[in-house]
């Protein structure tokens, strides 16, 4: 794990927030190429389960709504976390997290008596002083602020702790403005936020996050085929972007660990370096998020199928990514050490489509000639895939460079160039080398990236 975070801090991936103050705990900032790498997910997960679809449409609903939202929806009695403290040392803790650490159980869900009598029965210490616990109490998550001029006479909102709520309070005007038909899925790509009292582990657990979520609405009839439909389809979404087979898990939750409103849950855990751990969830929501919205805001949120003739309220499909775990989970499936020629190799195998870079160029003398001819391909590649141009160093220097932020494709323009217009392409993975017509460079890549 210290060799991800030393390279995504040293090439501009991830920064600590505010650093130069001391550092925001739980906070990161992502720097230029954390920044590409993030759009490049989202643009690729837009292509993958919207563009190239058609029963999937797009929404981005406002961060900030009204609180009667989160008081339908039940966060505000329900969105907790179990917290103890350390009798001794006054330490907080999620107490289901030590429980998960301690006894390796599935502890989300429990109820807090029950995770008492662990703690009791198997003799749980704090870890920092050895001192014992408190009962465990529940702590909401949610960030308060307040809307208007006056504290003291504002109205008091929340920052969402997620994306799925805005879709739902939308049912209605996405029904009547895009003329979509059941089945069909909204897809929300946004930042939430949640003060939870543990985080940690890079950019793991952070407060402030970002979600790829998409609401699935069925028939109730149809929601075992639906959920089995759109698992394939992800599974197929992690093989397109990279990730190993061998890296995931999938675990379905029985009725004591998934949420009280779910039908189904599938959590799909990823093979981190401090073990296997949540990466996305995958659940059958039923009717309760419609049936709450539509009984707290006398809105009729059914759906009404005029071709059968009936009219139900939807359940719901939703697949949901924490993208920052996403993020982290590529960079650790992608990172590979190797020795070559007596040397440390450090590179990353990032799929072509998420890359920060898809090809540097390097134009390998001070040349007038040899950099007008890099110059001239940098140019042309640059409206068709992401370039980067590097004349800074040896050759060695650059290629590690590229190797490192995990750009698959390096074009080198040396003296030879200027003799048989041709240049040294390498593969970042195998460090091949391959001499292609300046004229063939465009279809050449072409097929490298299909």
């Amino acid at each position: 794990m210290d060799n991800i975070v030393s390279l995504a801090k040293r090439r501009g991936f991830l920064f600590q927030s505010s650093g130069i103050y001391g550092g925001l705990a739980n906070s990161w900032d992502y720097g230029p190429l954390g920044t590409l790498l993030k759009n490049n997910i989202k643009n690729e997960w837009i292509k993958f389960f919207v563009t190239s679809r058609d029963d999937i449409v797009l929404l981005d609903s406002s961060i900030l709504q009204s609180s009667k939202v989160w008081e339908a929806s039940g966060h505000v009695d329900h969105f907790h976390d179990p917290l103890i403290d350390c009798l001794k040392c006054k330490k907080r803790f999620r107490a289901d997290q030590i429980l998960e650490e301690k006894l390796n159980i599935k502890a989300e869900g429990l109820k807090n008596e029950d995770m008492d009598k662990l703690i009791f029965e198997n003799n749980i210490k704090c870890e920092v002083c050895g001192g014992s616990f408190t009962k465990v109490r529940n702590f909401n998550m949610m960030f308060k602020t307040t809307l208007g001029s006056l504290e003291d006479n504002g109205e008091t909102v929340f920052l969402r702790p997620e994306t799925a709520q805005g879709i739902f309070i939308n049912f209605d005007n996405i029904l009547k403005s895009s003329r979509v038909k059941i089945p069909f899925g909204v897809a929300q790509i946004g930042k939430v936020f949640r003060n939870e009292i543990t985080a940690g582990n890079f950019i793991f657990r952070t407060l402030e996050f970002e979600q790829l979520e998409i609401e699935y609405f069925i028939n109730p009839r149809d929601a075992d085929k639906y959920f089995d439909e759109l698992l394939k389809y992800t599974e197929k979404w992690y093989s397109h972007i990279g990730i190993h087979k061998k890296n995931l898990k999938y675990v379905e939750l029985d009725e004591n660990q998934r949420a009280h409103y779910s039908k189904k849950t599938i959590d799909i855990y990823f093979n981190f370096p401090f073990g296997f751990k949540e990466l996305e969830s995958f659940a059958n929501r039923g009717d309760y998020d419609l049936t709450k919205h539509s009984q707290a805001s006398g809105k009729n949120l059914n759906y009404n199928d005029q071709e059968k003739r009936e009219s139900f309220i939807p359940f719901v499909i939703e697949p949901s990514i924490g993208l920052d775990r996403l993020i982290l989970a590529l960079l650790v499936n992608g990172y590979r050490e190797e020795e070559v020629n007596g040397r440390k190799r450090i590179f990353l195998k990032l799929s072509h489509r998420l890359s920060p870079y898809q090809i540097g160029i390097f134009p390998l003398l001070k040349d007038g000639k040899i950099d007008k001819m890099a110059l001239d391909l940098y140019n042309l590649l640059k409206f068709k895939y992401r370039v980067v141009y590097d004349d800074a160093g040896s050759i060695g220097k650059r290629y590690r460079r590229q190797d490192e932020i995990g750009t698959p494709k390096c074009i080198t323009f040396d003296v030879q160039t200027l003799d048989d217009n041709m240049v040294t392409v390498r593969d970042r993975d195998t460090t091949e080398q391959e001499r292609i017509k300046i004229a063939d460079i465009d279809s050449y890549l072409d097929s490298c990236f299909i």
